[in-house]
Formats: C-alpha cells, sequence, structure tokens
C-alpha cells in the first residue's frame, strides 16, 4: 500500500527501539519524568483533585493502579491515568516544550496505569517505559511542528488536548506493542477523542484538558488493541474532509521517517521547560522582570514602599486568556499577568502559597494592581521562544525604574541545574510523602534503565 503520513507515524511507533534514544534524551527525558510526578503529588492536595478523584472512584471496577499522593487508593486503569493527569496539571506547574504545550502530564499517567494494569510476567521494564514516554514525547512534537500556528500562544484550542491525546495513544501504543495498523488506528480513535477550548483556561475545567489527554489516548490505544479502527490516513491533509487538520487553520504534515541509528528526537534538538513557581509559563518572564525592578527600587528608596509608585507598567505580547487586570481566583491568578508581576513586588518571591485565597485578595495587592497599566510592544510576540517581559516603575518623584526578562531560569535557553531540579521535586513530594519514599523515587527515575519492572514506579 502507499506509504501515507499518518502510515509513517503508526510504522514509526511500532519499529522505534531503544536504542535510538541518545544519552541526550535519556537525561533531558528521565528529568521530565521526576518533575512530571513531583508536580502531580503536589497536585493531589488541590480541591480540583479531591473532585476529580471523588468521580472517579464511583466508577472504578477494576482498581489496580495507583493515585498520586494517596497511598493505598487504587482506580481502574484509565481512571487512575485521568486522576493523575488533574492532578499533574492543577496548579499548572508541569513542563511546557515549545511549540507551545505541555508534553509529560499528557503521557506519564497512562503510561504509570498502563504498567500496573499488565499482568505479571508482561510488566515493561524500564526501558520499555522510557522508550514509550519519548514516543509520545516525539509524536506530539511532530504534530505540533505540522502548523505555524502551533506555534505561538494558543487562541483557540489548549494544546495538551489535540497533540496530548494523540502522543498519550502513541505512547501507550507502544507500552502495549501494538501492531503498525494498530498504532495507526489508535492516532485515528485518538483524534475523535481530541480538543478542548482555550475559554475554560484559568477555571477549574483547565487540569481536565490534561486528565483527559492521558485518559482518552490511552483509552484509544486499549480500543485499537482489541480491533476497533478508524481513518488510516487521520494525519493526511485531504481536501474536502478534515482529519487531524480540523484542529489548524495552517496545516503542513509531513511524514515521520522510519527509526534508524540516525534518528534525531526533538527532545535532542529542543529542551523542555520546568517552572519554578505553579503558574501559566508567560508569568515566569513578568516575574522574573518584577523581581529584577523591585531591587533596583529597594536600593534607591532603602525598602519597598509601595506609596512611591504610581504607577507600573507591564510590556507584555498580546494574548487575552493570560491579560486578566483582578484575577477573583487561583486559577485566574495563575493566568494573570498583572497578578504575578504585582505578587512578585509584594512579597519579593512567589511560590505555592502566592495563590491561596488570602494571598490573593489582600487589600495592599488590589492597591498595586489598580496601578497596572499594560503594553503591547509589537516586537513582543505572544511566543515562548521570542516573548520578553517587562516590569516600569513610574515613581511620583519622577524617576522610572525598569526591569526586563528576555529568558528566565528554567527555559530550555537557560535550564533548571540538576540541584534546582531535585529541590523542586523534593519540595513539590514532602507535602504527601515521607522522605525515604521521596528519595526511592529520585533514586528510581535516575537509573529508570536498570529498572526490571516500571510499576514499580
Amino acid at each position: 500500500p502507499e506509504e501515507t503520513v499518518t502510515s509513517s507515524f503508526a510504522a514509526f511507533i511500532h519499529a522505534v527501539r531503544p536504542e535510538h534514544l541518545s544519552k541526550t534524551v535519556c537525561h533531558r527525558s528521565k528529568r521530565m519524568i521526576l518533575d512530571s510526578i513531583g508536580v502531580g503529588l503536589v497536585g493531589s492536595t488541590t480541591h480540583v483533585f479531591d473532585i476529580a478523584l471523588q468521580y472517579c472512584r464511583l466508577y472504578s471496577s477494576v482498581a489496580v493502579s495507583s493515585v498520586y499522593g494517596k497511598p493505598g487508593v487504587k482506580l481502574s486503569p484509565t481512571l487512575a491515568a485521568f486522576t493523575n493527569g488533574v492532578a499533574t496539571h492543577s496548579m499548572d506547574f508541569d513542563d511546557t516544550w515549545h511549540p507551545a504545550t505541555h508534553p509529560s502530564g499528557a503521557v506519564l499517567p497512562a503510561l504509570l496505569a498502563a504498567s500496573q494494569m499488565l499482568p505479571p510476567g508482561t510488566k515493561p521494564n524500564g526501558v520499555d517505559f522510557l522508550l514509550a514516554f519519548n514516543v509520545g514525547l516525539e509524536v506530539q512534537g511532530r504534530l505540533m511542528h505540522f502548523s505555524t500556528e502551533a506555534h505561538n500562544i494558543p487562541k483557540r484550542f489548549h494544546p495538551p488536548s489535540v497533540v496530548g491525546t494523540m502522543g498519550s495513544a502513541a505512547a501507550t501504543a507502544k507500552l502495549l506493542s501494538l501492531s503498525a495498523a494498530q498504532c495507526a488506528h489508535a492516532l485515528g480513535i485518538a483524534a475523535s477523542l481530541s480538543g478542548a477550548p482555550m475559554a475554560n483556561a484559568a477555571t477549574q475545567a483547565k487540569p481536565l484538558h490534561i486528565g483527559n489527554a492521558t485518559r482518552l489516548g490511552f483509552e484509544a490505544a486499549l480500543l485499537a488493541s482489541r480491533g476497533m479502527e478508524a481513518n488510516p490516513s487521520i494525519l493526511d491533509d485531504i481536501p474536502g474532509c478534515s482529519g487531524f487538520s480540523a484542529f489548524y487553520s495552517v496545516y503542513q504534515p509531513k511524514p515521520l521517517s522510519t527509526p534508524s541509528d540516525h534518528h534525531e528526537f526533538l527532545l535532542e534538538k529542543q529542551d523542555i521547560a520546568f517552572k519554578r513557581f505553579p503558574a501559566h509559563l508567560g508569568m515566569h518572564w513578568v516575574v522574573d522582570a518584577a523581581l529584577s525592578v523591585r531591587n533596583l527600587f529597594i536600593n534607591y528608596a532603602g525598602s519597598f514602599s509601595p506609596s512611591l509608585i504610581r504607577t507600573i507598567v507591564l510590556k507584555i505580547p498580546v494574548s487575552k486568556y493570560i491579560n486578566r487586570p483582578f484575577p477573583s481566583s487561583e486559577h485566574q491568578a495563575r493566568h494573570s499577568f498583572q497578578f504575578s508581576a504585582c505578587i512578585a513586588l509584594l512579597d519579593g518571591e512567589v511560590g505555592l502559597s502566592s495563590f491561596t485565597e488570602s494571598s490573593i485578595h489582600r487589600q495592599e495587592l488590589r492597591e498595586l494592581l489598580d496601578k497596572v497599566v499594560v503594553e503591547h510592544p509589537e516586537d513582543n510576540v505572544a511566543n515562548f521562544d521570542k516573548m520578553y517581559g517587562e516590569v516600569a516603575l513610574l515613581l511620583h518623584s519622577g524617576d522610572v525604574l525598569t526591569g526586563k526578562c528576555d529568558t528566565f531560569y528554567g527555559h530550555w535557553r537557560k535550564p533548571l541545574s540538576k540541584e534546582s531540579l531535585l529541590k523542586k521535586f523534593r519540595s513539590n513530594a514532602s507535602h504527601v510523602l515521607p522522605e525515604e519514599k521521596i528519595e526511592t523515587i529520585i533514586t528510581m527515575v535516575d537509573n529508570l534503565e536498570n529498572l526490571s519492572d516500571s510499576s514499580q514506579l
């Protein structure tokens, strides 16, 4: 049969082997796995996670898969994947790639649940697990490169709900050792289970996008393994009958080459961004700019004195869903340039406690928010590889102090050190796990290639 874009992806998923993973890809993907587990663990302390868990416990009949932060609690595999996906994105603390998506949370929970689902004697080892994880990343990245529209901060669909579902299907298809034909059908089924609108950003529904992506991609692979078929050309651009192209106004699919010793995974070329605090990635530029100008202000005035400030000018990209002058909930605050700048100015740091109700509704914070004016310079584009954040304090004295951030610490151009990543993981995991278990997970992920049974993870 004639090769199509879809068949090339299916062939890649089926044929790729552990030896195709470079040392750099293994290193970077293990960092992603550790970070994703950590943000999932701390995410298991949130209200939205509790809602998801209560819902799933109503419908779990074959409870074999673990839940983040809840020792002893088991759910059916796909519902465990859903619940852990919700936990991962509940604080918007999970990793971000370029083009923009949250790749780990859409794949890892499905693989963890699937590993526990498989009977003894068929459990995947750590190498198989790491390979499947990277297949899920690769498929997401390749699909994002099909459209120039995907390179910018999204306006229509939340990317993980689109490419994340496909990545989950690919990863679990690989872990379950599906045939090339079944892999193609898994992608086709997943496409019919994809998509969530950006209007639900900054609400409790946004974490469901990751939960559904990892769950529904997993379900697509399970359905394909049982003989369900779908359009075998779902990724191809067929005029008059949209497949995956329905999610993009500009769509130029390209075949994925058969894996070989020379195959270069996208993670080799494009590293990941890890967040230092739980908020939308765009907030990290503004926070670092605000912290910079705060230091200048303290040197200028001797202390941080808001009464000396007349106006706070933010120079940010145009992006409606993260331009929120007066956020009223934790989820809105995590998606507010204005809040992020003002909380950093007021407290000199941003962390988990910054997004509590008591923090959000402080009078002194409201007074700072009242002083904010937003500007959108033409050179500041809504693209995580090109944007910047600038915060200027216009003082009553007439003086102006300015802080600017082109690349925050944690961005792929300025990656977190091993020490910083471990510090973040230990801090997140400590909310629900004792120190001994935390160190066990760190060691296990670091030595994933030597793990004989990935369900132990």
